[in-house]
């Protein structure tokens, strides 16, 4: 099954899609077509989200490869449980369908996030159904599970400067996570510094100002990295924006960010 090759393909009806490398694992665990996944026995990683008329769950699956070799995957299965936007405002749309298309966007920008495995959907007895799989992040762990005050000064460093490194590229391509918490972006250390992985893509969406899908994100990575210090936070935006601590804009986004979690702080204490 070819690629979807462009966002707008993804934005109407779908086609099924299948991974190249992943064709002969899928064919050893008879894993081929959208009733094969639907109808596996396998328990939930996650209990279902019974919301928006329907529900939709993920289950862990180790499966194997023909030459004996394990392989993890995530199947999310979803039914009647859509998102409305602008583009289909009273049907709605598989919120698994967004997700797949921003899974592509993201390829399509080189930056790092979930990899897919399967994804089709299905109209069944008047249920629509989707399904979604993605290979496992093996070896990373989120964000804010990483122990900083275990890290040395040159790993903390390499650290901060990866995950600003993917969200400038993020941002670049007037993409917007939208929810953007440390739990949603995954690490795993290797022998010269982190890799980073954007995860839970459901949400994320095109903005037309790169500045409105910087902000929103950095202000809720700034209110809820908790483990991070005054010099983390500078220096991770002196590697985001590529510049000094003495830039102008530097400058003026950080007594935005920093106004902005003062407001949310009061606002909190408040009620």
């Amino acid at each position: 099954m070819a690629y979807l090759r462009t966002p707008q393909a993804l934005s109407g009806l779908m086609q099924d899609y299948l991974a190249d490398n992943w064709q002969e694992t899928l064919a050893n665990n008879g894993l081929m077509s959208f009733t094969d996944w639907w109808q596996k026995d396998v328990d939930w990683f996650e209990e279902p989200n019974v919301r928006r008329g329907g529900w939709s769950g993920v289950s862990r699956l180790e499966l194997t490869g023909a030459d004996g070799t394990s392989r993890v995957v995530f199947l999310k299965r979803q039914e009647n449980h859509v998102t409305h936007t602008w583009r289909h405002p009273l049907r709605g749309m598989p919120t698994f369908v967004r997700e797949m298309k921003n899974i592509h966007a993201l390829q399509q920008g080189h930056v790092p996030a979930l990899v897919p495995v399967y994804f089709a959907t299905r109209n069944v007895d008047g249920a629509r159904r989707a399904i979604l799989v993605t290979e496992a992040l093996d070896g990373f762990v989120p964000l804010d599970e990483i122990e900083l005050q275990a890290l040395t000064g040159s790993q903390r460093r390499e650290l901060i400067a990866q995950v600003a490194e993917v969200l400038a590229r993020l941002h670049a391509r007037h993409l917007q996570h939208n929810c953007l918490y440390p739990k949603h972006l995954f690490v795993k250390p290797r022998e010269a510094g982190f890799e980073v992985r954007l995860i839970d893509l459901e949400k994320t969406r095109h903005c037309l100002f790169k500045d409105s899908a910087m902000f929103r994100d950095l202000d809720t990575l700034n209110r809820h990295a908790h483990g991070f210090s005054r010099a983390d936070r500078l220096r991770f935006l002196t590697s985001y924006l590529n510049t000094g601590t003495r830039d102008p804009k530097l400058r003026k986004l950080w007594r935005r960010l920093a106004q902005r979690a003062g407001e949310k702080q009061q606002r909190k204490a408040g009620n």
